[in-house]
């Protein structure tokens, strides 16, 4: 028997040597080896098509929320605190007024219903709000109440938006229009706060509004500008609310 090589006993001893070319694989057979130096390990590489499928969702809802503000449906529609508060005035004019229906889906991940009005400019006598906290630890209900604007000089709010679940009062309007689709509302704020809803919504309009004996319950309001003359706020154990 022939005995080996010394090429043949060192490629023995150092499996790790010099790889053959790919001259020396047998037709048919596939070679293992990367054609490169550089191995790429398993599912490193990135799949450009399942990339596009998760983004195009994730685009849409982004897109969606700027459409949103950019028409201001989302101009009141902040991460509000789940508390509702009451809002009482002897009376209130308003130059600019829109009203669409909208959902508030911010308190505790529960949609919530809800009125949304919209005025440019507001002059408000007599303000009332109130919130009430009930079962606070170791006191009981706790009342906070704001009260401004009767002493002869009225409230003023620029940009006002309210969402509200329930208004009551004795109310006036000027050129009304009742049913129009709430995107193309032109009336109310003017800004982010804008007043105007989504496409197909019911929507609601005037010139001016003006309301004696107000009484609204609501859950979020924004304002571009709000100025209070006489303004007194006070907190007390209990139920003091405006109404």
């Amino acid at each position: 028997m022939d005995s080996p090589s010394p090429d043949d006993r060192h490629s023995a001893a150092n499996p790790t040597g010099p790889r053959s070319s790919p001259a020396s694989v047998p037709s048919g057979t596939l070679d293992p080896t990367p054609a490169s130096n550089t191995v790429e390990s398993p599912g490193s590489h990135t799949s450009w098509k399942r990339f596009a499928l998760f983004c195009v969702p994730a685009g849409a809802a982004v897109g969606g929320i700027l459409v949103a503000m950019a028409s201001g449906a989302l101009a009141a529609s902040f991460s509000i605190s789940g508390q509702q508060f009451k809002i009482a005035a002897d009376e209130m004019h308003g130059e600019g007024f829109t009203q669409f229906g909208w959902v508030n889906a911010t308190v505790r991940d529960q949609p919530v219903p809800l009125a949304t009005a919209g005025i440019r400019s507001a002059e408000i006598t007599g303000l009332c709000q109130s919130v009430l906290t009930t079962e606070f630890p170791l006191v009981g209900s706790i009342s906070l109440m704001l009260t401004a604007g009767d002493a002869g000089t009225p409230v003023q709010a620029s940009d006002l938006v309210i969402d509200m679940e329930q208004m009551d009062g004795n109310a006036e309007f000027t050129n009304m229009e009742i049913g129009r689709d709430a995107s193309t509302l032109d009336k109310g704020p003017d800004g982010l706060g804008s007043g105007r809803g989504h496409t197909d919504l019911f929507g609601m309009q005037s010139d001016t509004i003006h309301v004696e004996g107000l009484e609204q319950t609501a859950r979020a309001a924004s304002a571009g500008t709000f100025k209070l003359h006489n303004l007194s706020l006070g907190v007390s154990r209990g139920d003091a609310e405006c109404f």
